[in-house]
């Protein structure tokens, strides 16, 4: 008989990433016991893979480069571009709080921030990078949660949230290493356990239209749906789980079997992307998930191709773990995977990858001629589709590239049903006694606060701040502190 391993704490979290960890923290200093469960063999989940950019309104940063931002024209910009079904009230309360209780608290656990840039959608650049990405910044917060006293037990499947007279008393699973009982006994249970991007079967679940087609799965490992599956169990409420984030700048990883596993793939805006018929369809200088995912999605196949000569395959970054030696490139992965990748294919001539690639070369090599013809001509956009130049360049050095691209699965916008509390709700909208969610499992936060589309960085950034909501107020329910009050930017 297998051992069994017990824990007893006051706030047993699923999920040790962003969300899971930034509740931990906020748990801790209100003086709850945390224990947090996370699948994967380490913690840090979705985001340590991320670019780690947040949306964050009223910087430091702004500042220092002139840019004038406040909250209300952040709100119009949200509202404007995740549509109708985008939660209002979720989304006024992480930007009025994302200066103070995201940016200036995160610098207080370590982490750094970087650069600001802008992004599609946004007025003026409000989307802020932490020092070496995403893996920088779970790097900072998992050793402040582990300074705090939490405690981290990884490889931990979670099977079951435990219920006593209407209200949550712990978990039970299974250690995936030693198949070991897990046993868990808590005060509250908080679920951030993260999406479903990572489970081709439940994103075709909830879009069905895409059952013919390839789509990637592209986001942690342990992004499977099981905390949204957990809380359904219980009588919790999902919500819009049919918007999800799809990229297009990713290619089938060739080292899964299954070959379901997105490889994103970044610096690289010199590439142009055509179509099986061997025709561009986009200006790929936009690549958003609101721009270039619907225009790869209305092709016919879903699916292209991006090409690149040798100069501009050199700087192309893979963004995966795998591809990088620390934060720095591993130039023979990358070198292994564009020569044994049946996804990818070189040519000494465009003629020749046209064939390789089974588009029509007529059509292939007139629609990179018009390209090339742009930057002899000294334009500063190109005519057809107006991707600015001044990154790009010429298609004149060989060999040549096609790297067939997917639509990959990234983040989903609907999950988990919370009030401003983060208190998982039932179908009547009431909250469940004792259960939290927060982070990807809730859509980042309260269930859909991006709507249909997001601005970029607000997916990281309200998963890490309704992590320490959610934190704050499960430690209040469990006898600790007051909940989360936070300081609010309303200038």
């Amino acid at each position: 008989m297998a051992d069994v391993q017990k824990y007893e704490t006051d706030v047993a979290i699923i999920g040790a990433g962003g969300a899971g960890i930034c509740a931990g923290i906020e748990a801790l200093d209100a003086g709850a016991r945390v224990t947090a469960f996370e699948l994967g063999a380490e913690p840090g989940g979705a985001a340590i893979m991320s670019g780690g950019g947040c949306m964050v309104v009223g910087s430091p940063l702004q500042t220092e480069q002139g840019i004038e931002d406040n909250p209300d024209l952040a709100f119009k910009d949200w509202m404007q571009w995740g549509g109708a079904s985008a939660d209002a009230v979720w989304a006024r309360y992480y930007i009025e709080h994302s200066l103070h209780d995201l940016y200036h608290w995160a610098e207080e656990q370590g982490v750094k921030w970087v650069m600001v840039r802008q992004q599609e959608g946004n007025s003026v650049g409000r989307w802020h990078r932490a020092d070496l990405g995403g893996a920088g910044l779970m790097s900072r917060l998992i050793y402040a949660f582990r300074a705090k006293g939490g405690e981290i037990v990884c490889n931990a499947d979670i099977a079951k949230i435990n219920q006593s007279n209407r209200r949550i008393t712990g978990a039970e699973g299974a250690d995936t290493d030693t198949g070991a009982k897990i046993e868990v006994s808590a005060r509250t249970v908080l679920v951030a356990a993260g999406g479903f991007a990572s489970n081709v079967d439940m994103v075709l679940k909830y879009r069905p239209e895409l059952a013919d087609d390839k789509i990637l799965e592209g986001s942690g490992p342990g992004s499977t749906g099981n905390g949204a599956a957990l809380v359904e169990t219980l009588g919790g409420y999902l919500t819009h789980m049919d918007q999800i984030w799809f990229y297009v700048y990713a290619t089938p990883d060739h080292l899964d079997p299954k070959e379901r596993h997105g490889l994103a793939f970044r610096m690289a805006p010199g590439y142009i992307w055509v179509n099986a018929q061997g025709k561009r369809f986009h200006n790929e200088a936009l690549s958003g998930g609101n721009s270039a995912s619907p225009a790869l999605l209305a092709q016919s196949p879903r699916h292209a191709w991006a090409i690149m000569d040798a100069p501009i395959l050199a700087g192309l970054e893979i963004a995966d773990p795998y591809y990088k030696d620390g934060v720095d490139v591993d130039v023979a992965k990358h070198a292994a995977l564009y020569a044994d990748s049946p996804y990818v294919h070189s040519a000494g001539t465009m003629a020749e990858l046209a064939g390789l690639i089974g588009v029509e070369g007529a059509a292939f090599t007139d629609t990179v001629d018009r390209y090339n013809d742009a930057f002899d001509q000294g334009l500063e956009a190109e005519p057809e589709f107006g991707k600015p130049l001044a990154m790009s360049k010429k298609f004149d050095t060989p060999p040549y590239y096609a790297m067939q691209i997917f639509p990959l699965a990234r983040k989903n916008f609907g999950g988990i049903k919370t009030d401003i509390r983060c208190r998982v709700l039932d179908k009547h909208f009431e909250p469940i006694d004792g259960l939290y969610a927060a982070g990807e499992a809730a859509g980042m936060a309260g269930g859909h606060i991006n709507g249909g589309a997001g601005l970029e960085g607000t997916m990281l950034g309200p998963s890490l701040f309704s992590g320490r909501v959610a934190g704050g107020w499960a430690a209040a329910e469990a006898g600790h502190g007051d909940g989360f009050e936070g300081k609010a930017n309303r200038g």
